[in-house]
């Protein structure tokens, strides 16, 4: 399980350490893909495989459901950490999750988000009520 919250910096070459924590969890080779609300998906590979065969059940027909095929399955990368445990952002998705320079790994159970540093912020600096959320998650089963 992926918990936690980490902050590293891209080198001069698009490249950032996986936080040993996560790599152990991911193995020696994971997918990297767009996410939602802004932020890149880190899924391990036996994840990754169960996502993807659930994107392939969905109805070719829909409209929808193939936009959303697209959006995760065209902007992903099979990642393959270096020695060192870094990986290359690729620019694609470096546009996508406005990603510079400071970026910040999330923990979110079966996958890891990564974050630009700024829009982390700007997420969190977001007033929401916590209380209220949780209300609504009761409908959930939470």
């Amino acid at each position: 399980m992926f918990i936690g919250e980490y902050q590293y910096s891209l080198d001069d070459k698009s490249r950032v350490v996986v936080p040993a924590k996560y790599r152990e969890q991911l193995g020696t080779s994971f997918i990297l893909t767009k996410g939602l609300d802004g932020c890149l998906f880190v899924y391990p590979q036996d994840e990754w495989t169960s996502f993807e065969q659930k994107l392939k059940e969905l109805p070719l027909t829909n409209t929808n459901a193939r936009k959303f095929v697209r959006f995760f399955l065209a902007g992903a990368v099979e990642c393959t950490p270096d020695k060192q445990g870094r990986i290359l952002i690729p620019s694609h998705l470096k546009v996508y999750s406005s990603i510079e320079k400071d970026i910040v790994f999330i923990g979110m159970g079966n996958r890891i988000e990564v974050w630009s540093s700024s829009q982390w912020d700007a997420y969190n600096d977001d007033a929401f009520d916590a209380n209220a959320l949780a209300e609504q998650m009761e409908s959930l089963g939470i």
